[in-house]
């Protein structure tokens, strides 16, 4: 009766809304991309996927998921060789990237939660088991997955702040769901509390830690290899994963911390693709050298003009940030400073680079906490933004000191893929691969 009403809810909704969606889709290619897959018009080679190995459906919403989960997908990859692991994203960005790390026959758009879509996924598919990463949940395809007796597993499972009042308040809403979900894998205490309390049971709930702990760069990435090569004797500090407001508060602050280091040039990342003409106009009513790293691509370093002292990089690819990271004298983690929860300080702890956010971190708390209670990692508002930078690049000892400790930190939290790996293992030998 709940999923009736749900059901009834969002049809309505989507009614409402439907002039908006198709002006959106007139004018935005990214709202067009993949929309009949996501309505349920399967494609043929993913059809014919389950005929050849039984499936295990993973799905990860977006970039930052899609790289939490890559080293788990390796490792089923291995422990699982009779199986096969298909991957779904719900961005544009996320498929992308997915695409180019597992391979284009391995994924594909997760349908939009509408009976007949996911229906005609879960048919066409025929998963033995659903693994959601964080906390995807969709009410038709969970109750798809439960009528038809396939496991669902919740790896790198949280609720965040910005979310608790919501799931609290849905309580009722949401405790038939989870109470049938197979196991539930916390990033923290806090996580696992939140989760039981809104209707997980309680010994399917355990704390296996943060995926994203686990992150390694897959490769050194072409933007890292051509830095490295233009710069010879830069300093670089990399901004990554910023939102809007905080390209100008770096544009701001970046004269004043020039003056404090002549070998500086600063790379600037922005969080959404769809934000990188905002961001070039920006660096071009500012005045300063900059340059667009696409323009690159596929160039050998000797044909393009090396990078000068000063110069700003707009990073406007996709994947190559966490590489990025290792070559920066500094990292400043964005969508910190401004209340939009914050992206994971992890990227450059992972190579023992000095680490500045803002002070919003909710998105990332726990891993951000224990970064400040190791005294591995500063927080700065904006206007403390300028003067943070130029105190962690004048005190090289320090800096260095800080970068390792936030990588004790990094690597004293590793294994949350094993625990992943050993609970999907577990829960596939259960399940009959041969219907």
């Amino acid at each position: 009766m709940i999923l009736l009403f749900y059901n009834l809810a969002l049809l309505t909704g989507l009614v409402a809304s439907a002039p908006w969606w198709l002006w959106r889709m007139a004018t935005t290619h990214k709202y067009r991309e993949g929309l009949r897959e996501r309505l349920g018009k399967i494609p043929a080679w993913l059809r014919s996927q389950s005929a050849e190995r039984p499936v295990i459906w993973l799905h990860a919403v977006s970039v930052g998921e899609v790289l939490a989960v890559s080293r788990l997908i390796a490792k089923l990859d291995r422990a699982l060789p009779k199986l096969q692991v298909l991957i779904s994203t719900t961005t544009r960005t996320g498929q992308n990237l997915a695409r180019e790390r597992f391979g284009a026959n391995r994924v594909f758009y997760c349908p939009l939660d509408l009976p007949w879509a996911v229906k005609a996924h879960l048919d066409a598919i025929r998963p033995r088991m659903l693994v959601l990463a964080e906390t995807e949940f969709w009410p038709n395809l969970l109750s798809g997955c439960f009528r038809r007796q396939i496991s669902v597993v919740v790896v790198n499972a949280r609720i965040s702040d910005r979310s608790w009042p919501r799931y609290r308040q849905l309580r009722w809403f949401w405790q038939p769901q989870l109470s049938r979900i197979s196991r539930v894998l916390a990033q923290s205490e806090t996580d696992a509390e939140r989760l039981k309390a809104i209707g997980c049971l309680p010994e399917r709930v355990t704390v296996a830690g943060n995926l994203k702990f686990d992150i390694r760069a897959a490769q050194e990435a072409e933007a890292t290899r051509l830095l490295k090569a233009l710069g010879p004797g830069l300093r670089y500090i990399v901004a990554g994963s910023t939102l809007e407001g905080e390209e100008a508060a770096l544009l701001e602050a970046w004269p004043e911390i020039g003056e404090a280091d002549s070998q500086l040039a600063l790379v600037l990342a922005p969080r959404h693709p769809e934000r990188f003409a905002a961001v070039a106009a920006l660096l071009q009513k500012s005045g300063s050298k900059w340059i667009e790293r696409s323009l690159w691509k596929d160039r050998p370093a000797e044909q393009i003009e090396p990078v000068s002292a000063g110069q700003i990089i707009l990073l406007d690819t996709i994947g190559e940030l966490a590489s990025v990271y290792s070559i920066s004298a500094v990292a400043f983690v964005g969508g910190s400073l401004f209340p939009t929860g914050g992206h994971n300080p992890l990227e450059p702890a992972q190579f023992g680079v000095p680490v500045v956010v803002g002070p919003h971190y909710a998105n990332f708390r726990s891993i951000t906490e224990d970064l400040i209670a190791h005294e591995a990692i500063r927080i700065a508002t904006r206007e403390e933004l300028a003067i943070a930078l130029i105190d962690v690049l004048s005190d090289r000892d320090e800096a260095a000191a800080l970068g390792a400790r936030a990588k004790q930190v990094f690597d004293a939290h590793a294994g949350a893929t094993a625990r992943a790996v050993d609970a999907i293992q577990e829960l596939i030998a259960k399940v009959d691969l041969r219907r």
